[in-house]
């Protein structure tokens, strides 16, 4: 079967609780001040000029450059982005629950202080196992968004052979497309994690070598936001070192 012809992921914009989880951190707090379920966090106004500046990245691709479809994180951060990044472009729009942020569970609205004053041995359950591997009660491990990826990877290679995919997601599905598409080891993935921040409304990239096989071709790249305040919060490390 043949591979995509090109894939492209952007992570969502800045969004309210980005904000809240770098001042909660910054101040010592235990708790992000965040009133909504992670499903329903919006773009901050930050965020969504970041989503406009995205979509000004993709009309001026070449029309036969251009993804021919698009599918999102049925998140309301991720769904925004995608809107305004596709607002003009007649660029048809799915979503796909697989593409859903990483359930933190219990820790969820915790700051790495709040963890660790509420619960040391998840902390301490964290540094034994590592963070590929660790789960907090009710939520997921990295490896559980892993298998919800390769299903989809894999559904999207069987249902758009030879086209081209703009997905619309979060941090953590940057590094395990990475890890899947590129055939990175645990050790890999996770020193890619601990090198970078995936920036909010960060574009990264694959494209079919001659071989048809999907190359990296850009990674984090924020060079169409130039012009656009970028505050480079990861999910992960907003939501909550974990």
């Amino acid at each position: 079967m043949r591979d995509l012809a090109a894939l492209w992921i952007v992570r969502h914009g800045e969004s309210t609780a980005n904000v809240a989880a770098a001042r909660a951190e910054s101040a010592g707090a235990e708790v992000v001040d965040r009133t909504e379920r992670d499903a329903d966090v919006p773009l901050s106004p930050a965020g969504e000029e970041q989503a406009r500046a995205t979509g000004r990245w993709l009309m001026a691709l070449p029309p036969h450059r251009r993804p021919d479809v698009a599918v999102s994180s049925p998140y309301l951060r991720a769904r925004r982005t995608a809107e305004l990044t596709l607002a003009g472009s007649g660029i048809p729009l799915s979503r796909d629950e697989r593409l859903r942020d990483r359930d933190l569970g219990i820790l969820d609205a915790l700051t790495r202080q709040g963890i660790r004053a509420r619960y040391p041995d998840e902390h301490e359950r964290h540094d034994r196992e590592g963070k590929f591997y660790f789960r907090p009660p009710g939520g997921e491990a990295w490896t559980d968004v892993a298998l919800r990826m390769r299903s989809f990877l894999a559904d999207l290679r069987h249902g758009h052979a030879g086209r081209r995919v703009l997905l619309f997601g979060h941090d953590v599905l940057v590094f395990l497309l990475s890890y899947l598409i590129d055939g990175l080891t645990e050790e890999e993935v996770m020193a890619l994690g601990s090198r970078h921040v995936i920036a909010n409304c960060s574009i990264t990239a694959w494209s079919a070598d001659d071989s048809g096989h999907l190359r990296k071709t850009a990674f984090n790249e924020v060079g169409h936001l130039h012009s656009t305040e970028i505050r480079p919060t990861g999910d992960d490390q907003a939501r909550y070192g974990v």
